[in-house]
């Protein structure tokens, strides 16, 4: 990537990020920030100085960014933000590297790796940029119900028997460690 594309891509994401925060109709009023479904309060600039603070820099961005793009780029908003939580829970979780990159790039785990692909699609990249951003800078995780796993629906690996199956969203299936009731059946 060159400098110019960097620095346009790293323009795009702050005022992606800043434009949730506005309201319409403040016209440079004192703005109030919105909870609108998938808005988080302050998601602006301020919050990629945010998300520096929290040990996540901009490899973590880019790590996330490419998952989310190559295994959920299809999948709806829930979908994509269902497999970024899957990634965080697996950062936080001690099975698993401490950190974004070392669990996207941890052998075998990700379908799309070990390809020379490219984010061909700018606006399905910036989307999955937006939500990788929001889940870096410590977007609340209520979809998977702390899942660590997923695969698609159409196949069925035989790990799935040592999980507890938590959800299905979209087109993937999610589980997290342990036996025990499924919390979901879908």
């Amino acid at each position: 990537m060159t400098k110019l594309t960097t620095w346009l891509a790293h323009t795009g994401l702050c005022v992606a990020l800043a434009l949730p925060i506005i309201p319409a109709g403040t016209h440079g009023a004192a703005a109030t920030p919105f909870t609108a479904a998938g808005a988080i309060p302050g998601n602006g600039p301020e919050r990629l100085q945010q998300v520096r603070a929290q040990g996540h820099d901009g490899a973590a961005l880019r790590c996330l960014t490419e998952a989310l793009y190559f295994e959920a780029r299809g999948e709806s908003l829930a979908g994509q933000r269902a497999v970024a939580e899957v990634i965080m829970n697996r950062v936080d979780h001690p099975s698993f590297p401490k950190s974004v990159c070392g669990v996207v790039n941890q052998s075998g785990q990700f379908s799309y790796k070990g390809r020379s692909l490219r984010m061909r699609d700018s606006a399905a990249a910036m989307r999955a940029r937006r939500i990788a951003a929001e889940l870096l800078a410590g977007a609340p995780r209520t979809l998977t119900q702390g899942a660590t796993y997923f695969h698609t629906a159409y196949v069925r690996p035989s790990w799935t028997r040592r999980f507890t199956r938590t959800t299905r969203i979209g087109s993937h299936v999610f589980y997290r460690s342990g036996r025990g009731a499924r919390i979901a059946s879908n």
